[in-house]
């Protein structure tokens, strides 16, 4: 018997005794069962998470209304109905409307109960390149960290001394050229003083003190929205689309706040054209996500946090790059913002992620909850 069948078996017996479904909530897979009508009567807790939808809000709808391409899968259901095969695998592309399309390994299997019933399992094709980015990311961040810190103190104590030295040399100007010669020391010393500026905010994160006590993620959203709206007071619209559910957890609320403005802050100077035409938008957005996998860690529930834009995107070029230290895609800045943000999210055992493209611009940001 195939593992399909097996889970068909398992949860048609169980279809009464919901208890027996938990087996089914351990499986990093997602599993949907089918009445004969084509509603959804059961998804575990990964295809909840697959489908970004609750199984009550699901138990409502039918699989196809999830999917703006749903015609193969009704048929492959349709087939399973009619007994034409025991289980089906195919490979399917089904496209989500605001969303990116997913990219599944489907097995379809017909149940006994309910009359009609059909069980479907979906796998992601692209979760273990997800998960190896992750990786590689992280490696990255530790790498980027170490060279940071070791790069600032080298260059630390040269600038002092290159300010020092510009001031003694100030003083000892001859009082007849003093005046057209200090124009060149004062050079000197300001731009000692932005450098040692720019090498403070390199080691802001590495000094600061991890602070931790309970962190209610909309109280840190609605400060940061009155802190841009204070900055941007006209051209410029903060949506809310909050899951008010969504339990306090431990963390650093400074920290956070930071991290979200950052990026924010990131989009709103990315908006300026469309501030300037009155019809800017940036989206907070709070959903629970169930069985993550975060730093090589499994967690039953995470915080799924997304700051969205209706900017230009992010130019190609750097989109690998934006977390890097010193790459910006704005000319002036100093490219630190997002690396913050990502040091930060990442000592809350976090990740966070960007999708991009003209239109449409998602930080996800991920973090463990309780």
């Amino acid at each position: 018997m195939s593992l399909v069948s097996h889970i068909a078996a398992r949860a048609a017996a169980a279809i009464h005794r919901p208890p027996a479904l938990a087996g089914l909530e351990l499986l990093a897979s997602a599993v949907v069962l089918l009445d004969g009508e084509g509603h959804i009567a059961y998804a575990n807790a990964a295809a909840e998470n697959l489908l970004e939808s609750s199984l009550k809000a699901l138990s409502r709808q039918t699989l196809s209304a999830q999917f703006l391409n749903p015609d193969e899968l009704d048929n492959i259901c349709a087939q399973a109905r009619e007994h034409k095969f025991s289980d089906l695998r195919q490979d399917l592309t089904l496209e989500r409307a605001g969303r990116d399309p997913l990219h599944v390994h489907s097995m379809v299997s017909a149940v006994e109960e309910p009359q009609g019933g059909v069980l479907i399992e979906l796998r992601e094709n692209q979760q273990h390149l997800k998960l190896d980015r992750e990786e590689r990311i992280l490696d990255q961040s530790q790498v980027n960290k170490e060279l940071i810190r070791n790069l600032a103190h080298e260059i630390k104590n040269p600038l002092g001394g290159i300010r020092g030295a510009a001031q003694l040399l100030e003083m000892e100007l001859p009082a007849l050229h003093a005046v057209q010669l200090r124009e060149y020391t004062q050079v000197i010393i300001k731009e000692a003083d932005r450098l040692q500026t720019l090498v403070d905010r390199l080691l802001a994160p590495h000094r600061r003190p991890h602070i931790v006590g309970d962190v209610n993620i909309h109280e840190v959203l609605e400060r940061v929205r009155s802190l841009m709206l204070a900055e941007f007071p006209s051209g410029l619209t903060i949506l809310r689309d909050y899951d008010a559910s969504i339990p306090e957890f431990r963390g650093d609320k400074e920290q956070l706040i930071q991290t979200v403005l950052n990026i924010a802050h990131n989009a709103a100077q990315a908006l300026s054209a469309q501030i300037d035409a009155g019809d800017a938008q940036i989206i907070f957005k709070t959903r629970v996500a169930r069985q993550v996998t975060l730093a090589k860690v499994r967690y039953g529930l995470a915080l799924d946090l997304h700051i969205i834009d209706n900017g230009p995107g992010i130019a190609p070029q750097i989109r690998d790059r934006i977390f890097y230290p010193l790459v910006s895609g704005r000319e002036g800045g100093s490219g630190l913002g997002l690396t913050l943000a990502q040091t930060f999210v990442q000592q809350h055992m976090g990740v966070i992620e960007c999708e991009s493209r003209p239109g449409f611009t998602d930080f996800r940001i991920l973090l463990p909850l309780p």
